[in-house]
């Protein structure tokens, strides 16, 4: 059972990496930042656009990277879309959590679909291509115009 969920998993984040959610540019956004992973050379650009300052009405990103990079960002524009900027910010606290502390209790409830990546912690080297697109979110939401993650 365990091998048949993983399995799905797989098929899901290569289904995202091929067929990107939100692959595009925003002509308004208001919020944008451009991350990037020195590492493996993982680039993104994201774009946001929060009506009154709460609400994410539009999220979409641009850029190049491996297929986690790829489906996590496409993921995180899916998960904040029609949230609040409060939601947003919690989700990136809970993925962050759910890659970096393996023993941490998380809310799969406001993590939702993101819990797919959840197999990247066993890749240590392949937990920054997944959290870029996180960081960059977070720097957008700050004003800050680059993200990376060293």
């Amino acid at each position: 059972m365990a091998s048949d969920l993983s399995d799905l998993y797989q098929e899901i984040l290569l289904e995202h990496n091929r067929r990107p959610r939100n692959f595009r540019t925003l002509d308004d956004p208001t919020h944008q930042a451009d991350g990037y992973n020195p590492l493996c050379g993982d680039e993104i650009s994201l774009q946001l656009r929060i009506a009154g300052g709460e609400t994410v009405d539009d999220a979409a990103f641009q850029g190049h990277g491996c297929a986690i990079s790829r489906a996590s960002a496409s993921l995180l524009t899916q998960a904040v879309k029609g949230g609040s900027s409060a939601e947003a910010m919690a989700k990136f606290d809970e993925f962050h959590r759910m890659l970096t502390e393996p023993d941490a209790e998380l809310d799969y409830d406001l993590l939702g679909d993101l819990e797919m990546l959840a197999g990247v912690i066993a890749y240590p080297t392949r937990i920054k291509c997944a959290i870029l697109a996180w960081h960059t979110l977070k720097a957008a939401m700050a004003g800050e115009a680059i993200a990376t993650t060293e």
